[in-house]
């Protein structure tokens, strides 16, 4: 289904209460099938996160995770230690193109039962639970930090806890710092000291334990991006935020002062406004939060203003390449983008094209991330509905705000 935003222009006020963070959610999920006495608040409503859920739950002997990537590295090592559990996890054609080998091979090197179905280094898996006594494994540390985090989730639950070697650049600190402060909240002790992460197994019963999903992030980012390319004086308050999150993607305050953005905290919500002009130029290196790429790089054409982003190449191995599918989708727009395997450069342009159809490639992200330039010109977005896998209600709350949409 596609999509048509007509030239838009936001309230000048206005609010939005944003669903609990897929990533947090997504790790709490796994903990609390591995700690049942967890009890979660305010759980993302997103696709992966309900995939995740039903997944956990799951007693068929095959599970499909269709676009879910956290889910399927996740789940990956939550059924490596299912013991007497044997079970095949697949996903989407695109899913069967993602590696998985890296996981994989840290996972055998643990003492997992883990085999390829169809291509070596690719879902789906073959997995044949059991008890995992080995201690010690190394891992590429620059690839994805969903690897780290995946093993890190099941550390607890070994027999001989995990000492974790990273090898090379660590990507996405700010993923592993909240996996580790979710398992520090249940009373599982760790430690990251320079490039080795430790985690003790716990043996003794968790007590009942109540924790609540900050919202996301990543979905806040496309307001952000709003009041960036709104008039002076445009403010949204989104809720619920705190000042010291845990996600990577809450860099977003600092990035957005760049664009004349300030955020103001109370009650946990967060207030955003648009109080000056931009600066002329944006240079960012994106290696801790690249998922706010897609947001920054929108923002950045529909103001005109250059920008250089690096510490991206996590992105070729998302939903879609997100670098190449930026670089097509707004050259179509009129812009001029040069990527490399790791970073792009996005030339100043001064005219945005009419009624452009802006496709999607399965990724919620591209979906979201271009909606903003509704503010600039009209614009169609194709395959609207893949916002499902992150957020539901994305176009419902534009329209709540001012967003003219039609089908």
């Amino acid at each position: 289904m596609s999509i048509t935003l007509q030239k838009s222009k936001v309230a000048k006020q206005s609010s939005i209460q944003i669903t609990g963070s897929k990533s947090e959610s997504n790790r709490l999920l796994l903990l609390q099938a591995l700690y049942p006495s967890i009890v979660l608040n305010n759980i993302s409503n997103s696709d992966d996160s309900q995939l995740m859920t039903k997944a956990l739950a799951s007693s068929s002997d095959v599970i499909d995770i269709h676009h879910a990537g956290t889910a399927m590295r996740f789940l990956t090592a939550f059924l490596a230690v299912q013991e007497g559990k044997e079970v095949v996890i697949t996903g989407s054609k695109r899913m069967k193109e993602r590696p998985m080998q890296i996981l994989v091979e840290a996972l055998q090197d643990l003492g997992a039962d883990i085999s390829y179905v169809e291509n070596d280094g690719f879902p789906p898996l073959k997995i044949v639970g059991k008890k995992l006594n080995k201690k010690k494994v190394s891992l590429k540390a620059n690839v994805s930090s969903q690897y780290i985090s995946a093993l890190l989730l099941i550390a607890s639950k070994l027999e001989n806890g995990l000492e974790l070697t990273l090898e090379g650049e660590i990507t996405s600190v700010p993923y592993i710092n909240m996996t580790l402060s979710l398992l520090d909240q249940i009373g599982v002790e760790s430690s990251f000291t320079e490039n080795v992460i430790t985690v003790k197994p716990k043996v003794d019963a968790l007590k009942s334990t109540n924790l609540t999903v900050e919202s996301d992030w990543s979905s806040a980012s496309y307001y952000f991006s709003i009041a960036a390319i709104s008039d002076i004086g445009t403010q949204i308050t989104l809720s619920s935020y705190k000042e010291n999150s845990l996600q990577g993607d809450s860099v977003l305050v600092d990035i957005y002062k760049q664009f004349g953005v300030v955020s103001t905290f109370k009650d946990n919500t967060i207030t955003l406004k648009k109080v000056e002009a931009h600066k002329n130029t944006l240079s960012l290196d994106l290696k801790n939060a690249p998922d706010i790429a897609q947001t920054i790089t929108v923002t950045c054409f529909a103001l005109g203003m250059p920008c250089d982003l690096i510490g991206l190449h996590t992105l070729k191995i998302k939903e879609t390449d997100r670098l190449v599918a930026l670089k097509t989708e707004i050259e179509k727009l009129g812009g001029s983008v040069n990527i490399t395997e790791k970073s792009l450069h996005l030339s100043a342009s001064t005219a945005i094209k009419n009624m452009v159809s802006i496709a999607t490639y399965n990724d919620h992200r591209m979906a979201m991330a271009f909606a903003p330039l509704a503010l600039k010109t009209n614009i169609i977005i194709e395959a609207a509905g893949v916002v499902s896998k992150s957020y539901p209600t994305f176009w419902d709350d534009l329209k709540s705000i001012g967003f003219e949409i039609t089908k």
